[in-house]
């Protein structure tokens, strides 16, 4: 029996605006700003979507997901990894584990930490001790240390037989 293991990496950075919800993880998060996109903009999730879809070898978050498409302007980040997950399965293969970054100058995210890892856990139909999550600062540098936008990094190994 061959044993199937990919690895995946995913990067996505939003702008911060005014006049939009902060949404990171699938959590609403009160911020004065949020950040900028056609959906959600939730770049912890664009980023593991992105892992995702390179584990699978099927190209990025726009491919499958694009910002020209009305249908999906304002959609749920969280379905959208429902939908990536689903795509996963269909192929056979499983989260082992998946390990995150968010790199944001504020709001500080640790408070909120446990409730992305739930929200992501019940998307990726998994165990939230499958997800790591971290948040860190570039103590003031480039455009997340101005506050002037938000990036995340995310890895995700996945396996089936």
């Amino acid at each position: 029996m061959e044993i199937l293991f990919r690895v995946g990496f995913g990067y996505d950075a939003h702008q911060l605006v005014d006049g939009r919800s902060l949404i990171l993880g699938g959590v609403e998060i009160p911020n004065k700003k949020g950040l900028l996109g056609h959906s959600d903009a939730d770049v912890l999730i664009h980023a593991v979507i992105d892992a995702i879809t390179g584990a699978l070898g099927r190209g990025d978050i726009g491919r499958h997901f694009p910002d020209s498409d009305p249908a999906l302007k304002g959609i749920s980040s969280l379905l959208m990894l429902t939908q990536v997950t689903t795509m996963a399965r269909r192929d056979g293969l499983y989260l082992n584990n998946l390990d995150a970054t968010v790199v944001a100058e504020s709001p500080k995210l640790a408070p909120y930490i446990p409730s992305m890892r739930e929200k992501m856990a019940e998307a990726l139909d998994a165990n939230k001790s499958q997800i790591n999550i971290k948040a860190t600062t570039t103590e003031g540098l480039g455009f997340c240390g101005r506050k002037e936008g938000i990036e995340a990094f995310a890895i995700i190994s996945l396996s089936g037989a």
